[in-house]
């Protein structure tokens, strides 16, 4: 009679074990993040049309907490993965990279992800933005910092303001967080969209950023906001290069 019933326990200690871990997979499934969330992202790895072949996986980190419109919460440093779709050398020394993020991993809950690329900026880029462009910046607290985003919108720490071309203004929160909303940039690839209605988290970029940032000839031929949606093509008359340590202000879209 014990072990019948030591036996029965277990079986369901292990069904109840096996449902909490259906229940987990689901929420983290459902949690889609909705379309016009900005994730501004810098990567570990470098890309290398030359080098990487499809399938090749790539990660990098959330760089600025974001709060969704549907109230989903990514953590700032939670780790974002995608991969490469294809990589090609065209005629003459030129070269395409395509590749798509896939999921956010954020505090071993994993989060589905279609997302376009508003801006890339090169690692020196992205260093420039954070550092102090004052007369005398060894005088001050980094708090006290002004600083000009990838992009030219120009960041007054002191003040907690940023302020842009277009007559935009954010809040600087801290360290290189930044919240303004985005400004549509047509003519560069951004036409205005959903998202473009409340402040956004861009870390380094300015509103109006779009395009590629001190990386030479390197040209976003699709963002991934049409067909084929969420896959980025990189092109160049060179060859496709991409450092670590650069910056991504990734936008999210709808899936088709």
């Amino acid at each position: 009679m014990h072990v019948v019933f030591r036996l029965s326990a277990r079986l369901t200690a292990r069904w109840i074990a096996i449902i909490a871990a259906l229940s987990m997979s689901s929420v983290a499934y459902a949690q889609q993040i909705p379309a016009g969330t900005v994730i501004p992202v810098m990567l570990n790895a470098s890309l290398n049309a030359a080098k990487d072949g499809a399938g090749k996986r790539f990660d990098g980190k959330v760089m600025q907490d974001v709060i969704t419109a549907s109230g989903i919460t990514i953590a700032k440093g939670s780790r974002i993965t995608g991969q490469v779709v294809s990589a090609a050398k065209s005629e003459g020394s030129g070269s395409s990279l395509i590749l798509k993020f896939d999921s956010i991993d954020d505090h071993g809950s994993t989060i589905p992800l279609t997302a376009a690329v508003l801006a890339i900026a090169s690692l020196q880029a992205v260093a420039q933005a954070q550092a102090p462009i004052n007369s005398n910046p060894d005088m001050l607290p980094a708090s006290a910092w002004t600083t000009r985003q990838v992009g030219g919108d120009i960041v007054n720490r002191g003040q907690g303001r940023v302020g842009s071309s277009s007559g935009s203004t954010g809040t600087w929160l801290e360290g290189s967080s930044v919240l303004i909303k985005l400004t549509p940039n047509p003519d560069a690839g951004c036409p205005v969209g959903p998202g473009y209605d409340r402040a956004q988290p861009v870390w380094i970029f300015s509103s109006s950023a779009c395009g590629t940032y001190d990386l030479g000839n390197l040209r976003i031929e699709n963002s991934g906001m049409n067909a084929p949606i969420g896959k980025v093509s990189i092109t160049s008359d060179r060859n496709v290069q991409i450092r670590g340590g650069s910056g991504w202000l990734l936008i999210t879209v709808a899936a088709k």
